[in-house]
């Protein structure tokens, strides 16, 4: 089993570069960023978690692929993901080249994990229509694909079009980094999810489902690639909280019967004076 930690870094905790170079002599396979750019004052959309206040670590997020790059510098083996990259929320040819940019200069180390955002009050104030962000963010998703791997890329969607244009570099990994669908878990959005990483993913990265629920939903994934003819082996699968129990060694097994490739574990503080022994326990625990 693969396993990741998601950095809530901010301009008060260690930085990036300290944090991935510290997880990278732990042994965690990878690194993920988050991504907020703003985050309203009066919100309407309340946050999932507890009183609905939305913590303070989701405005103070710097910009991931910037993060990360600090990242790659002070690393050589670590894989560096977003976790999750808000695609409608940003220009697709723009986030193209981004995404070259980083897989190129760290090496083909780069995760492109994704999402569509779930705060409609952000997405509005970023110009999204909130309702049609997914097929918004296929759209974009394809277009990259095309500017990704063609020395001459033209695309013409419902969101997007452009004429034949040249965008370089190319990403190291071909015919381009992996795209993880980071969606799903509880909730009625699930199968959504299913068919959005059938159509567009590599990989499928859900939120806090059990063992015993990632499995039944890999049932369905599975079902839906033999009837769209792709090969569900080659399906990375993500797991975004795991859900420990009484025993993360024994979680750790379960996910992995279920089906699961890798476990992204989120961190606690972060602060400079406490972040390595932080992580050297979530180490202990899981690795």
């Amino acid at each position: 089993m693969k396993i990741g930690v998601l950095a809530f870094v901010a301009d008060h905790t260690a930085d990036p570069a300290r944090v991935a170079r510290n997880c990278e002599a732990l042994g965690f396979e990878s690194i993920f960023i988050p991504e907020h750019p703003i985050i309203p004052v009066q919100h309407k959309t309340p946050y999932p978690l507890g009183d609905g206040k939305i913590p303070p670590s989701y405005y103070e997020m710097p910009d991931p692929f910037i993060a990360l790059m600090a990242a790659a510098g002070s690393t050589s083996r670590i894989k560096l993901g977003t976790g999750v990259c808000l695609v409608p929320e940003r220009h697709p040819i723009v986030t193209a080249k981004e995404v070259a940019t980083l897989d190129l200069y760290s090496g083909g180390r780069f995760l492109f994990g994704i999402g569509a955002g779930w705060l409609a009050d952000e997405s509005e104030i970023m110009g999204v229509d909130f309702k049609r962000r997914w097929p918004i963010t296929r759209d974009y998703i394809r277009a990259m694909k095309e500017l990704w791997s063609k020395s001459e890329a033209s695309y013409e969607g419902k969101f997007v079009k452009f004429p034949a244009v040249k965008s370089y570099p190319k990403p190291v990994q071909r015919p381009w980094p992996p795209i993880l669908v980071g969606a799903g878990g509880v909730g009625p959005n699930i199968d959504r999810a299913l068919k959005d990483t059938v159509a567009i993913g590599d990989g499928w990265a859900p939120l806090g489902l059990s063992p015993e629920a990632l499995a039944a939903e890999l049932e369905k994934l599975r079902a839906m690639c033999r009837e769209a003819g792709r090969d569900f082996s080659k399906i990375d699968i993500t797991m975004f909280s795991p859900r420990a129990g009484k025993n993360s060694h024994e979680a750790v097994r379960a996910y992995e019967r279920a089906g699961c490739h890798r476990l992204v574990l989120f961190p606690p503080t972060l602060a400079p004076a406490t972040y390595e022994a932080e992580l050297e326990e979530i180490a202990r625990a899981w690795m």
